[in-house]
């Protein structure tokens, strides 16, 4: 058995996640993407992360030693929509962005000009992708 797995179901697509995937994800989230870019404070950068679940977001916190404000955004898309696939980082990119407007900050990242987005899928896999954040 594979530590991720789905069945298309007549209720639609469900997912079965093993125990360990929590620590599976926060030991592979770190990435020398942002060395080029000279940052290393994890604090520093918006975060735009796939959920999965509330343990996956504790255990990434945890690991990256990150200030709870920083997956906001993720825990309330989680809290309000749902464990849903990779689209997921859709919908918390939106909610950043529209968040980043109404309180007036400079960037649609939480007034910061870098952050990551990071998902995971079937098999394991890992994806880390450095965003660059627009004026609002």
């Amino acid at each position: 058995m594979g530590t991720i797995g789905g069945r298309l179901r007549e209720v639609g697509l469900t997912y079965h996640l093993l125990e360990n995937v929590p620590e599976l994800i926060s030991k592979n989230i770190e990435t020398e993407a942002f060395e080029p870019l000279g940052i290393s404070d994890w604090n520093s950068i918006f975060r735009i992360a796939h959920p999965g679940g509330r343990a996956i977001l504790d255990q990434v916190e945890s690991k990256l030693s990150l200030k709870p404000e920083k997956l906001w955004a993720s825990r309330h898309v989680l809290s309000k929509c749902g464990n849903m696939p990779s689209a997921c980082v859709l919908f918390i990119l939106d909610e950043m962005r529209m968040k980043s407007g109404e309180e007036g900050l400079k960037t649609t990242g939480e007034g910061l000009e870098w952050g990551v987005l990071f998902g995971f899928g079937p098999g394991l896999t890992v994806e880390i992708v450095v965003l660059h954040s627009l004026c609002t």
